[in-house]
């Protein structure tokens, strides 16, 4: 299926091209033949991989990385009016896209799926876009995270299909207009743009609105939110809009059965249309478990086979950052975890709990935002208490400035009060060694937070790697 680009985005410049959101934009529209240009701050795999595919990558932001013939400025929302590139831009009159609009423009004339939740969408829009791809669809995916290799989050396909990651933090899922959504819970997250529960409901609420007459949205029936969520939207009287429940609920459409662990994955048998599925998933919990139910009921909507949608959902292997497996040294298994609000980081733990048998859980958390980590700080301490012990870094502050008393001590203070092991580390490139030298053979090391503590799983390896050599 060829796609026309857009006029405005025929040479498009990304601000914060490496970033997971931008760099998968920046790669279909490489693919569909657009000159792209763009910036970031630092060299990384991503860069290096969107040079490959032709992209010009400046390192650094200034308004001479803005070239005199861009059609566009693609920016995301952790850009701040201050930027030199996004000022130019404006300077020059060139129009600036928030990437959600250049995403709609890609989406355009695709029969879209857009997966939206407070947790799970990375996991269940790759589930979706693996399987549809094994399954010989060749569909378009919009991913905010890699598969595998670096920018391996996006991908032109020539077939009828989008699946993309819908994000609500910001409200920019508003600008989509699926065939099928999936709303996986609903939650208070990202407190800097929702001041309450009711303004996270409306702003669901309105994403549903944008589904096309006669699509789908496919909604947890068992998460407290997702279900008040579908209450509201039952009384709003869309009556062309179809519903499709997944969850261990008796009156759930895709009825989870049983999810039946085995180590670092499991498989989950299904109930749908009459059908007994079997399901399987490659990372550990229920919640994956029900990720993967969600993204076979959305792709039953779009009307791909059940029988054959859940086999092919065996073709996935995992997102990085998902409970990713980093590797194993002095018998020590390190996991990198994307966690960062509470309800991940239990959730996460149980599952990884479950696949260590006889062993302890070591987590290195690294707290993400200031604003999470008011509001929040105190029940990630309480999450935390369900490992054996933790270290704990400071808080990663992404786009927000410090706020005046917040502090990773919050984490820790309630973690304490649940009488857990958990201990401070101010200094990132000293936590490596002391989480290595906590550790024993049998036990799992899980690096946990949305931050740069990523980075550190594999210096962790390298450190039991060192132990064990001496």
């Amino acid at each position: 299926m060829t796609q026309a680009i857009p006029a405005t985005m025929e040479r498009p410049h990304f601000i914060g091209i490496g970033g997971a959101g931008m760099s998968g934009i920046a790669k279909i529209l490489a693919l569909r033949g657009a000159e792209v240009a763009g910036s970031d701050a630092r060299e990384s795999e991503t860069t290096t991989a969107l040079r490959a595919l032709g992209v010009g990558v400046h390192l650094g932001h200034d308004e001479a990385h803005l070239a005199g013939d861009a059609t566009c400025v693609v920016i995301s929302s952790a850009i701040r009016d201050s930027n030199p590139e996004l000022a130019a831009a404006r300077l020059r009159g060139i129009p600036v896209l928030h990437r959600s609009e250049a995403l709609a423009a890609l989406m355009s004339g695709r029969r879209t799926v857009a997966v939206a939740g407070t947790h799970g969408k990375t996991t269940t829009t790759s589930m979706l876009a693996v399987a549809l791809r094994t399954l010989g669809l060749r569909p378009s995916y919009a991913i905010g995270g890699d598969l595998d290799a670096p920018a391996s989050n996006a991908e032109h396909g020539e077939g009828e299909i989008f699946v993309a990651e819908a994000d609500e933090s910001d409200r920019s899922f508003h600008r989509y207009a699926p065939e099928v959504a999936v709303i996986l819970n609903v939650e208070l997250d990202h407190h800097a743009n929702y001041a309450s529960m009711e303004e996270v409901y409306e702003s669901f609420e309105t994403f549903a609105q944008r589904i096309r007459p006669g699509g789908t949205l496919v909604i947890n029936a068992d998460q407290e939110g997702a279900r008040k969520l579908t209450a509201r939207l039952c009384d709003g009287g869309r009556e062309d809009l179809r519903l499709t429940t997944y969850g261990e609920a008796a009156d759930a459409d895709a009825r989870v059965v049983s999810v039946t662990p085995t180590g670092l994955s499991s498989e989950v048998t299904v109930e749908l249309d009459g059908q007994r599925l079997i399901v399987p998933v490659s990372v550990p919990g229920r919640h994956y478990a029900h990720n993967a139910v969600a993204a076979l009921a959305a792709g039953v909507a779009l009307g791909v086979p059940a029988a054959g949608l859940a086999g092919a959902l065996a073709s996935y292997t995992g997102a990085a950052r998902r409970l990713q497996l980093k590797g194993e040294a002095a018998g020590v298994r390190v996991i990198d975890s994307y966690a960062h609000h509470p309800t991940e980081m239990a959730a996460d733990l149980a599952a990884v709990r479950e696949a260590t048998p006889g062993g302890r859980v070591l987590v290195l958390f690294q707290p993400h935002l200031f604003s999470r980590t008011r509001e929040l700080g105190a029940e990630m301490g309480h999450a935390l208490a369900r490992a054996d012990a933790s270290v704990v870094l400071d808080i990663y502050p992404a786009r927000e400035d410090p706020l005046p008393g917040v502090t990773s001590q919050i984490i820790l203070d309630a973690a304490r009060a649940r009488g857990a092991e958990v201990r401070a580390e101010h200094a990132k490139e000293a936590a490596p060694a002391l989480i290595a030298g906590m550790a024993r053979p049998g036990d799992l090391v899980l690096t946990m937070g949305a931050g740069d503590v990523t980075d550190l799983g594999p210096r962790v390896l390298d450190r039991l790697t060192e132990r064990s050599a001496s």
